[in-house]
């Protein structure tokens, strides 16, 4: 077993579940309580929790993962057991979905509340509305299930590997 490919392989995992996480947290804590709240406060909100994670930690999550992950692969091609290659693999293709929808459907939308203005002087109600939070939702839900699925999947690699 070599030490460089378990340790690539640990990190892709250990930031698959930061992702995994991240998207849940949006999923299950973040999304529903903005649900409960008034326009203004639901627009200020969000274009602040938005602004404060376009940052450093966002390479953790959003970047890392998918970058780890194909450097894991291409390690595991040259090894005489590639039975985590195919776990791997469908991490990869799982993270490019992630990346697909995050950059087709939510950036677009938090970029578009985010340019809408500050809250005291803007029509709140109709920013909130354009903004089609259900729409931003579902497809976090989507993000959020393959970001866990893919962090199963690593974790399986994980097991694949030490095994071999």
């Amino acid at each position: 077993m070599d030490v460089l490919q378990g340790n690539v392989l640990m990190a892709a995992t250990i930031t698959m579940g930061i992702a995994a996480g991240v998207y849940m947290l949006y999923s299950f804590a973040i999304m529903p309580g903005l649900a409960r709240t008034d326009d203004r406060t639901f627009v200020g909100a969000f274009q602040q929790i938005d602004t404060a994670i376009v940052g450093p930690f966002l390479l953790v999550f959003f970047i890392a993962p998918l970058g780890l992950a194909v450097l894991a692969a291409v390690q595991q091609v040259g090894n005489s057991d590639r039975s985590a290659l195919v776990p791997i693999v469908a991490a990869i293709v799982l993270q490019l979905l992630m990346v697909v929808i995050t950059l087709r459907v939510n950036v677009p939308l938090n970029d578009a509340i985010k340019a809408a203005g500050d809250p005291s002087d803007i029509d709140v109600a109709a920013v909130r509305e354009q903004f089609h939070e259900a729409k931003w939702v579902r497809w976090n839900s989507v993000r959020a299930a393959a970001a866990t699925v893919a962090f199963g999947c690593l974790v399986w690699a994980l097991v694949l590997f030490a095994g071999s």
